[in-house]
């Protein structure tokens, strides 16, 4: 588990649309916000911070974000894709990883791969 994450986004207001639509399945709502970031997380607690930035795009990050069952994960998948993320892997099993992990990836506004998991 981590303590917070930072990711410098090129826009923040799709990036905000993205992450708030995405993780809302797995918990997470928009915390704070102002005109050079936002930060996002269970409430009263934000743990991902994105930071308005003007650096080109980068080879990006991953975030994993852990939900609570397969249905949260289908849900983050979808939502995520209707508020601008691109498919990187849809909801299903991942052998290859671990006989019991079941994940979803999407790449965010800013190129990041994101994911959701539960083992």
């Amino acid at each position: 588990m981590y303590d917070h994450i930072g990711l410098k986004v090129r826009d923040l207001d799709a990036s905000v649309r993205f992450y708030t639509a995405a993780l809302a399945p797995l918990g997470h709502v928009l915390c704070s916000r102002d005109d050079t970031g936002a930060g996002l997380g269970p409430k009263d607690a934000p743990a991902l911070w994105l930071h308005l930035s003007k650096v080109p795009e980068g080879a990006g990050a991953h975030v994993a974000f852990r939900a609570n069952d397969h249905d949260a994960i289908k849900a983050f998948h979808a939502a995520g894709l209707k508020a601008g993320g691109r498919d990187n892997g849809g909801a299903g099993p991942r052998k290859d990883y671990s006989p019991t992990y079941y994940a979803a990836f999407l790449i965010d506004p800013d190129g990041n791969n994101v994911e959701a998991v539960c083992i």
